[in-house]
């Protein structure tokens, strides 16, 4: 009876399992949609990138939050007392911040860039807490600090080349970036070797460790230079919101209002017909349209289209029948004066008319 019980309870679990995803599966599919996003040849403004994107960030942050309530990590204990299979779960803030990267959206631009920095912070940190790779973490982005328009132009006039500390820094940044690029490269040529055999799934705990850990200190270095170039953007992005902001606004000149319509040949036939004054119509268009669609006469309305094309039959009839009475008339007198003209000629012989002026 016992065992009854027990494989019923079996089947109940088995059927809850089938019916929500898994931690593995969600974080697994969430990092193989970055890789095709990221890999693409489609434009990062197109409608199915911008949905896979969205898929991706929406898997793991579900993923995230099943992690956080199965506290995988704790800042109390060391990195090696991580199971193997749980050291991916560390990637899920980096990729996250690299997905929110890729958003479109140019007025938000600003939210998401910040959006994805603190998602690449949270990300160095734990890497910090648990000493995966030896870095300075960056500054933190504090809207205080940040230099008002005076305080930049008294610089800029004071300061118009850049003092020696400046250029120090700037050697001493471009120095690291380099070293920074020379380590993923290594990085990138140790993860291809041990990829292949950890994909196929006949790699040791010991292979599937390293292989996890070298794509964490890969990020490591990926989310590093993406908070510098972040820190860059928001200033931009910062400043010009300040420009918009402080810029005037044209004002709208305000239209004068429209006169009505004035129908009337002349302004003699306003004042006749209108109410006296030059400057007040007769009728507008408005009002000329409704009088004569209400008494049906538009063109445009059917019926009174089809009576005036009876009415203008109607009078190229009468027409005709005036023509023809008239040509029947005009034949009967000329068939008289022939007549005439005949019996005359019955009467008088030819040469016998006028005969005065001759001998």
């Amino acid at each position: 009876m016992a065992e009854c019980e027990t494989s019923g309870s079996d089947k109940q679990d088995s059927h809850s399992d089938a019916e929500a995803p898994k931690l593995s599966d969600l974080f697994d599919r969430g990092w193989k949609i970055f890789d095709e996003v990221d890999n693409t040849n489609d434009p990062l403004a197109s409608n199915s990138v911008q949905v896979r994107v969205k898929r991706a960030i929406s898997m793991l942050e579900e993923s995230s939050r099943m992690a956080a309530q199965l506290d995988l990590f704790s800042p109390n204990e060391e990195l090696e007392e991580i199971a193997t299979a749980d050291l991916k779960y560390l990637l899920s803030p980096a990729l996250l911040g690299a997905l929110t990267m890729k958003l479109s959206g140019r007025d938000k631009r600003l939210e998401i860039v910040q959006t994805a920095r603190a998602y690449f912070m949270d990300f160095l940190n734990r890497c910090k807490d648990y000493n995966i790779s030896r870095f300075s973490l960056p500054e933190s982005v504090d809207d205080s600090t940040v230099p008002d328009e005076a305080t930049d132009n008294a610089r800029s006039a004071c300061v118009p080349m850049p003092s020696t500390s400046n250029l120090v820094a700037m050697a001493a940044q471009r120095q690291t970036k380099i070293e920074r690029y020379s380590q993923k490269k290594k990085l990138e040529a140790r993860l291809s070797d041990v990829r292949t055999s950890v994909e196929s799934g006949r790699a040791d705990d010991e292979t599937s460790r390293d292989f996890y850990l070298l794509n964490v200190r890969k990020w490591v270095i990926l989310c590093l230079d993406e908070v510098q170039s972040i820190d860059q953007e928001m200033e931009i992005l910062k400043s010009m919101d300040q420009m918009q902001l402080s810029a005037p606004q044209p004002a709208r000149p305000s239209r004068p209002p429209m006169k009505p319509f004035i129908l009337t040949k002349d302004a003699l036939q306003a004042q006749v017909f209108g109410a006296g004054y030059p400057s007040l119509a007769t009728m507008t268009v408005d009002d000329w349209y409704d009088q004569h669609k209400k008494h049906a006469v538009l063109p445009d309305q059917g019926v009174p289209r089809r009576v005036a094309v009876e009415e203008d039959t109607d009078a190229k009839e009468s027409e005709e029948e005036g023509e023809e009475k008239r040509a029947e008339k005009d034949e009967q007198e000329s068939l008289m004066k022939a007549r005439k003209w005949d019996d005359w000629k019955d009467d008088h012989r030819r040469g016998s008319g006028n005969r005065q002026n001759m001998g």
